[in-house]
Formats: structure tokens, C-alpha cells, sequence
């Protein structure tokens, strides 16, 4: 068995659906399996929590695909090299639209109802009007600049030839998204589960379209750490990436997930009502209160796709993340190294993970593909 350097750890997260590895791991014993006491520390902004990784105040976090790219970069704030040997979860995220938005574009677009999922080119007549009418330009949010959510947004609004001088796009923490379409702070959102789910539930929002219809099985969320903080401590990493892909694994049973909603719920977690955090980890999308849910089954992924397992921090994924933050133009005058993303993604401290612990851990390995 390992020996971590390091037992008492705090690892950061943001409450959302694909949060659940590390709050599976917590709450049914994998952490402390591998040797591990770990006190999940919840935070309310991506902002806050990449702060606190880099001045180490946190040992570990749950992060945004791009985030460990952007830290190295320096991209928002000063360079620190942050790697990641795992990724957590693929798809995730939704566009929701305002009730207000979703009434809006009927009533342009002189339609009775919304096909789902949804096409941007109706919203280019209700920019239309709103410009002759000199009204505000309608404003959608996302979680962090650095962020699939943002690059999602952008290609879809891409898709119907809306650029960022037809639309506002801010930044809002996830926990408060349903709070900003309720006051017309905003007029739609990008944003992960379960707060899709919860203005639907609300009748505050209509989701038009999830993640996975604009881009299928991209990654989502990682684990992140400082890369001098895995030098000091490398055992504590691996059984850290252990514990972590045991409970993805353990996340990839459907009815592992109903539990996993129950676990989620807690106030010291999601502070949110099962029916909301259940729906996407089942595979459906709530749309609209008086509308019937879309069959996505691949809506949360965390440890297979149709490809095999996807835990695997490929270079591959982290070239794609590089070419979305370029279209992005986040990149222009930025010194790229040309090893970045190897240094980066970290697929080696992964299979040294598995080859350490296979012997010990064989069916646990064989069936994770």
C-alpha cells in the first residue's frame, strides 16, 4: 500500500452535480481507504478557489477543465503551474434562458412553442429589435472567463453569427445563477448542474440546450493541484487520484447515483432539493415547467464514454482546451511554451497511479478500463 506523505488534506469545490467524486470519495470511505483524511471545503467562486490553490491554502481542488492551463499561463493572475492527473467528469453544463428571454423570442420569432434543442439564429430577432428599439443588448452569464462554459456560450451564439458586440457576457458564480435570472440581472446562463435543473423547477427558466449538443464527451471538470505541492508530496497524490477514479467508477452505476443525489443534497454540499440534482445525473434535462425533459443520457459522465475510459488526462484534450481559449482570442500576446500542455496534463502520474496499485487493486483497475 502507498504511504502518503501527507494524511490530512483539504480539497476545494464548487457546489455543483460533478462535484460528486470528491464528496463520493469523502462520504463512503475512499479517502480514507487510501490513507487519506480529507475535509472538502466548499467555496462559492471559481475565482476564490483557484486563489486559494495557489496561495495553498488549499491541498487539491475540483476545477474547470481550462483552469490548470490559465494558471500556468498566468491568464487573470500570476503564473503558478498547476497540473492536473485526472480528469473528473465530461459534459455537465446547459443554456438556460429567462422566462422573460424564453416569451421573447415566441413572440418575435412568431412561433407557438420552442424545438429542443434550441438554435441561436432565434435569437438574432430579438437582437434585432432590441437594437431599433435602443433597449439594453441582452446579457448572458457564465462561471469564469477560462471556463467550457464561456467557450460553449460563445459557439453557439457562433453558430447563428451573434458575436460579442450583440450580446453582454459577465461573470456570475455558479450558486447564484437562478437568483440573477429571477431579478433580470441576466437574461440567460451557461452554467452546470444542478442549477439548470433548479430554475426549471422554479419557473424561472426554460433550458434550451445542454452542453452535449454543442460539444459531445468534452472534459469538464479535473482535479488540480500546484506542481511543486505533487514533488513534495507524490504518494499523496497518487492515492488521492486512486480514490478519486474509484468513486467515478462507482459513479458510472445508475442507481449509485440516486445515492449520490441523497449525498449531494446535504447542506454543507450542494444545499439543494434532490429533485433538482438527480434529474442530469439520469440522464434527463429539465426544460420547462409545462414542457416534458430531454433523454440525455450522456449528460454527466465521470468514468466511461462511448470512447472507454476518459479519466485519462490525454495531451489531446488539453491541446483542444488551448484551441478554444485561442478562438477565444485569450491567448493573443501570450508566450505559449511549446510544452505547456505536457507539462500541464499529466497522463504519467495516472498510469504510475495504476501500475502502483494494480497488483493490489486488480478487479478495481480491470473493469475501469
Amino acid at each position: 500500500m502507498i504511504k502518503p506523505e501527507k494524511i490530512n488534506l483539504t480539497l476545494g469545490f464548487i457546489p455543483l452535480t460533478d462535484s460528486a467524486p470528491l464528496i463520493v470519495a469523502k462520504e463512503l470511505g475512499f479517502f480514507s481507504q487510501w490513507g487519506l483524511n480529507v475535509t472538502l471545503q466548499k467555496q462559492n467562486s471559481w475565482a476564490t478557489l483557484r486563489d486559494k490553490l495557489h496561495a495553498g491554502l488549499l491541498d487539491a481542488a475540483q476545477m474547470l477543465a481550462p483552469m490548470p492551463l490559465a494558471s500556468t499561463l498566468g491568464l487573470g493572475c500570476q503564473p503558478t503551474a498547476v497540473i492536473t492527473p485526472l480528469v473528473l467528469s465530461l459534459n455537465g453544463n446547459a443554456i438556460t434562458l429567462s422566462e422573460k428571454l424564453h416569451q421573447e423570442v415566441i413572440k418575435e420569432n412568431k412561433i407557438t412553442h420552442l424545438t429542443l434543442p434550441m438554435a441561436a439564429y432565434l435569437l438574432q430577432k430579438v437582437i434585432a429589435t432590441r437594437k431599433a428599439q435602443q433597449r439594453p443588448k441582452l446579457v448572458f452569464a457564465t462561471v469564469f472567463p477560462y471556463s467550457c462554459h464561456f467557450y460553449q456560450l460563445r459557439d453557439w451564439l457562433a453558430s447563428a453569427n451573434i458575436t460579442d458586440n450583440d450580446v453582454d457576457i459577465i461573470v456570475v458564480p455558479p450558486a447564484n445563477m437562478v437568483a440573477h435570472l429571477q431579478s433580470s440581472e441576466i437574461d440567460g446562463c451557461c452554467v452546470g448542474g444542478p442549477w439548470n435543473a433548479k430554475a426549471v423547477r422554479a419557473g424561472t427558466g426554460l433550458t434550451a440546450l445542454t452542453s452535449f449538443d454543442i460539444w459531445q464527451d468534452s472534459p469538464e471538470k479535473v482535479l488540480g493541484l500546484l506542481e511543486s505541492w505533487y514533488k513534495v508530496n507524490p504518494n499523496t497524490v497518487l492515492a488521492l487520484t486512486a480514490a478519486l477514479k474509484q468513486a467515478c467508477i462507482w459513479l458510472e452505476c445508475i442507481p449509485n447515483r440516486f445515492e449520490a443525489a441523497r449525498l449531494l443534497s446535504a447542506e454543507r454540499y450542494l444545499d439543494a432539493s434532490v429533485d433538482v440534482i438527480a434529474p442530469s445525473l439520469i440522464g434527463s434535462c429539465l426544460t420547462h415547467i409545462s414542457m416534458p425533459p430531454r433523454a440525455i443520457p450522456s449528460y454527466n459522465q465521470f468514468s466511461k464514454s462511448n470512447n472507454g475510459s476518459i479519466n485519462i488526462p490525454e495531451y489531446v484534450r488539453g491541446e483542444w482546451l488551448m484551441s478554444q481559449m485561442h478562438n477565444a482570442g485569450q491567448l493573443a500576446g501570450i508566450d505559449i511554451p511549446p510544452d505547456l500542455v505536457k507539462r500541464v496534463f499529466r497522463p504519467d502520474i495516472y498510469h504510475q497511479m495504476r501500475l502502483t496499485l494494480e497488483d493490489q487493486k486488480v478487479q478495481f483497475f480491470r473493469h475501469s478500463g
